[in-house]
């Protein structure tokens, strides 16, 4: 089991109970004591946990799970994230329009933008107070607010969407295979296509961990646009994607 997989159900356990001893983690995860420790060290490095005397509860500052779960994700893979929105960011010049899609990847890039006089369109709650930060020139979508993610979705975001043409798209994947990219949720598939289709320039921004592995809808193939990922893919996937690789 992953790192990444072991700390996700740790906080599984910690949403159902108040305090969580290090003699659970090890029997529900069949680990060592040495990994539990470890494990439950880096979430609260990650401030998603509190530890205390043989074992650990939740950060009481994190006001619900709506919160958790961002602060987690914005903590997965962190620096390949922000290297990977490093190099999107260099693709993106001066005095245009780009779409932003929610997501933690994205949200990275808008550090890199505060210079450029650009206009940014999105469907990410998650954006916005980063975006008002830099003070860039913003336009939410509007819709359905699913708050497991963080960001609009419905037919009125989609409507919205076709009102625009934009000379950037970026947008975050879920999960990537030889079929495609994909994503657990069909709106927010319906938001990414539309977008995909307002733009001239497309980007995917995706870490090499989401290859090789499957969502419920496809959202798009992968000989559109281009590829923003950390690590080279295989031969399997060079004869097909447009790839920028993070050196």
């Amino acid at each position: 089991m992953l790192n990444i997989e072991r700390e996700n159900s740790i906080l599984d356990l910690l949403k159902q109970k108040e305090v969580v001893k290090v003699l659970e983690i090890i029997e529900l995860l069949n680990i060592s004591e040495a990994t539990a420790r470890r494990d439950l060290a880096a979430l609260e490095k990650k401030e998603l946990i509190k530890r205390v005397h043989g074992g650990a509860i939740l950060n009481t500052s994190l006001n619900n799970n709506q919160d958790l779960n961002v602060q987690f994700r914005r903590n997965l893979n962190k620096n390949e994230k922000e290297n990977i929105a490093e190099l999107a960011a260099s693709f993106i010049k001066r005095d245009t329009c780009i779409f932003l899609d929610a997501g933690t990847t994205t949200l990275c890039i808008i550090k890199h933008l505060k210079n450029l006089n650009i206009k940014v369109v999105t469907n990410g709650l998650n954006l916005i107070d980063e975006l008002e930060k830099y003070n860039i020139e913003s336009y939410l979508v509007g819709g359905k607010i699913k708050s497991k993610t963080s960001c609009t979705v419905g037919y009125s975001a989609v409507q919205y969407l076709k009102s625009f043409n934009f000379d950037s798209v970026f947008i975050g994947v879920n999960a990537a295979n030889i079929d495609g990219y994909s994503t657990p949720d069909f709106e927010e598939a319906m938001i990414k296509s539309e977008a995909i289709n307002r733009g001239k320039n497309i980007y995917f921004l995706c870490d090499h961990t989401k290859f090789d592995k499957s969502s419920f809808i496809i959202f798009s193939t992968l000989d559109v646009g281009t590829l923003i990922t950390d690590k080279p893919l295989s031969k399997e996937y060079q004869n097909i994607v447009t790839m920028e690789v993070v050196k």
